[in-house]
């Protein structure tokens, strides 16, 4: 390309060079800019035109470094949420407990919503069924408790949009689901209302819940749990609900009396090692608990164990790791983390 007469040639060559260090400079890892600067230096007059480049590649970093941060998968829970009384009973040892466990949640691990799943809400045999309703009314799925009991309340939203979210997601791994409303049952707000208590440390994000399976398959329930896997990924906290041990057969016998029944120290304690065992193996060794000689003991029907193995199917390749147990009478209260609790 021919130079303009108007552009003398000796300040083209001097320009040129100027230009071609300013460009390197902008686009140089840190340890070229340094051979730059001495250069520049030398030349107030050149030092003075790298200014804005410096800016400029300093907001390029930052920029960067937002647009590939990634969001830290939150952990998955399993309480032992007890039962509809566990709310009144401040004194009993799982209370404070499930207190601190809902402040970790909504101050350490600040969900963008929640996902629940409660022994309570059995579907059918080969269908899920969730929540997809905004707003519900409580279900009161218990008998013969004192009238206040049922006056109980727990202020949640639902989300339609992560409803139809998790649809996909059950879609996506062949399983097949059914939106509708439906309250939520005391296996969700019995056990919130000591976690998340509307007073103390109240759940502000959307609350979705969903079915468990209408059977005792540890596989189809595990299999579940690793098809919402990865709401974990998105802020979202999966919560499963039930207990260790539950044999309401034995309650008659055990009532007032803490001592618990061999099968509950027996079975507890071999599901801890189940679940705590590497994520490779986890699976197999939980399903295999269920063959235990004490496991119809410990659960003559098996709806308040299977959300923990949606907890363990959710939690993919992170370790299950109990955070504390109480062996009483006839029930186990273990209560379990899958994942990190994040650090800030």
């Amino acid at each position: 390309m021919p130079i303009p007469a108007a552009v003398p040639r000796r300040l083209l060559f001097i320009t040129l060079p100027i230009l071609v260090i300013i460009v390197a400079f902008a686009l140089a890892p840190s340890s070229s800019q340094l051979f730059a600067r001495r250069i520049a230096g030398s030349f107030p007059f050149i030092n003075s035109l790298f200014s804005p480049f410096k800016v400029f590649r300093n907001n390029s970093s930052t920029v960067s470094h937002i647009s590939t941060a990634k969001m830290t998968k939150t952990p998955v829970y399993f309480f032992s949420h007890g039962g509809p009384n566990v709310q009144y009973e401040t004194k009993h040892p799982v209370y404070p407990v499930l207190q601190a466990i809902g402040k970790e949640i909504t101050q350490k691990v600040k969900p963008k919503a929640v996902v629940v799943f409660s022994a309570h809400w059995q579907s059918t045999p080969s269908e899920i069924h969730l929540n997809n309703a905004e707003k519900t009314d409580l279900i009161y799925d218990f008998y013969n408790f004192p009238p206040e009991y049922y006056q109980a309340t727990f202020p949640s939203t639902g989300s339609p949009a992560l409803a139809s979210k998790i649809q996909h997601l059950l879609t996506t791994h062949g399983i097949p689901s059914r939106g509708l409303s439906r309250g939520l049952d005391h296996g969700v707000f019995s056990g919130f209302n000591v976690a998340f208590s509307p007073t103390q440390n109240p759940l502000t994000v959307p609350l979705v819940q969903v079915s468990l399976f209408d059977n005792e398959d540890p596989h189809a329930h595990y299999a579940l749990g690793r098809a919402v896997s990865s709401l974990r990924d998105e802020g979202i906290v999966i919560i499963c609900t039930g207990m260790t041990v539950h044999n309401l057969r034995d309650l008659r016998s055990a009532w007032g009396n803490p001592i618990p029944k061999p099968y509950v120290v027996s079975f507890d304690n071999a599901l801890k090692e189940a679940v705590e065992a590497p994520p490779s193996e986890r699976e197999e060794r939980m399903a295999e608990v269920t063959k235990r000689t004490d496991a119809r003991q410990a659960h003559p029907w098996m709806d308040h164990l299977m959300p923990l193995y949606i907890a363990a199917g959710a939690a993919s390749d992170d370790l299950g790791k109990q955070t504390w147990t109480l062996h009483e009478g006839c029930m186990g209260w273990g209560q379990y983390r899958f994942g990190d609790v994040p650090s800030n």
